[in-house]
């Protein structure tokens, strides 16, 4: 996320100049003890600071009269611009979702391939993309056209993460957003930079931030953009002044494709071949590595990894597999399109469902 930082004497000057109340009765603008530190030990292009000191819970205080909370309002105010009237209002009308933080907190699970590929890619997400393509395939056609990104990968992306829009969540993102911040330490970082990121987007959007509605982490509209996501890549497409990924297939359509396309999908290429491999040491430690483009295809056939499909020897890859049945397993080259998709959602199994699902549309990468 690109920051702007303001110089400490500016801030100084600033918090001189306006002495709004908070509800504790310490002016709005005056040295804060949580933020003084974080200007004090910040560097050059730091990432925004955590405010987490120890609290009582928003639960029981409400936000504003929260030390992180008017901290976190200085700083977006002092080193973003917002006003503070603006989030003021925001943190005296947002409400609590406690339920959501019992769902944050479930233990993750992992399932084999055989079982993901069923719900995720199986006969009924495909037939539903065809008709979902069908219906749409005007401007769906036009967003992949100005792209240069298959039409079939864009519907399928849609599919995978709301089944084409059924599952978009009604959540008011704000109270997603602001329970997360402050009242779940373990990732609070994370959802108090994606709040400030809503705060300026409702405002770049000219809505009313409590008009936002998507999951229960913040995810909003048909492709389950978080703010920062849809503050860089969304798009405008038709050209009606908003970007809407909630209701609008030509805006959606365009933003899926701008991702992908800004994060690097080479028109023509294509995202995994099958390989053959002889098992060994290496090749379990090459399965084991975490996704990155480390190797060429060269180099992995050294290594006694063979591709089922003709390949570059100097094309960037690694090596994976997926387990078809019970104790089977098939392996695969990821390729630099399926990298560029495994930015969208970390899982090789959520890509490859994504390109299974597009190669039943009628896509052939």
């Amino acid at each position: 996320m690109n920051m702007r930082y303001i110089s400490l004497s500016i801030l100084t000057l600033l918090m001189a100049c306006s002495q709004r109340l908070t509800p504790t009765g310490r002016p709005a603008d005056m040295d804060d003890p949580i933020l003084t530190v974080w200007q004090q030990q910040r560097q050059p292009n730091a990432a925004p600071p955590f405010f987490n000191q120890p609290a009582p819970s928003v639960a029981q205080t409400g936000y504003l009269a929260n030390p992180n909370v008017q901290a976190f309002i200085r700083y977006q105010h002092q080193t973003n611009g917002l006003d503070m009237q603006y989030l003021q209002d925001f943190f005296s009308r947002v409400g609590y979702r406690g339920n959501i933080i019992p769902i944050m907190n479930r233990p993750g699970t992992s399932r084999p391939w055989y079982e993901f590929r069923t719900g995720n890619a199986g006969s009924q997400k495909i037939s539903g993309g065809r008709h979902f393509y069908q219906t749409n395939r005007a401007v769906i056609d036009q967003a992949a056209a100005r792209y240069g990104v298959p039409a079939p990968l864009i519907v399928a992306i849609l599919g995978i993460e709301t089944n084409y829009g059924a599952n978009k969540g009604n959540i008011p993102v704000a109270e997603s957003l602001a329970t997360l911040a402050f009242d779940y330490p373990r990732r609070g970082e994370l959802f108090q930079k994606e709040l400030g990121e809503f705060l300026r987007l409702a405002q770049e959007e000219k809505r009313d931030p409590m008009s936002f509605v998507g999951s229960f982490a913040g995810a909003m509209g048909l492709p389950q953009f978080m703010p920062s996501s849809f503050r860089k890549w969304a798009v405008d497409f038709d050209g009606d002044g908003r970007r809407d990924i909630w209701n609008n297939i030509p805006d959606t359509a365009a933003s899926v494709a701008n991702y992908m396309k800004q994060h690097g999908w080479q028109t023509g290429g294509k995202m995994l071949v099958p390989a053959q491999v002889a098992e060994s040491p290496k090749i379990q430690a090459l399965v084991d590595e975490k996704t990155a483009l480390n190797y060429t295809v060269g180099q992995l056939r050294q290594w006694g990894v063979t591709p089922a499909e003709p390949v570059a020897d100097s094309e960037k890859a690694f090596l994976f597999r997926l387990e078809t049945a019970p104790g089977q397993f098939e392996y695969y080259l990821g390729l630099h399109n399926f990298y560029v998709v495994w930015q969208y959602n970390h899982s090789r199994m959520y890509v490859t469902a994504v390109q299974q699902i597009a190669r039943g549309i009628g896509g052939n990468f």
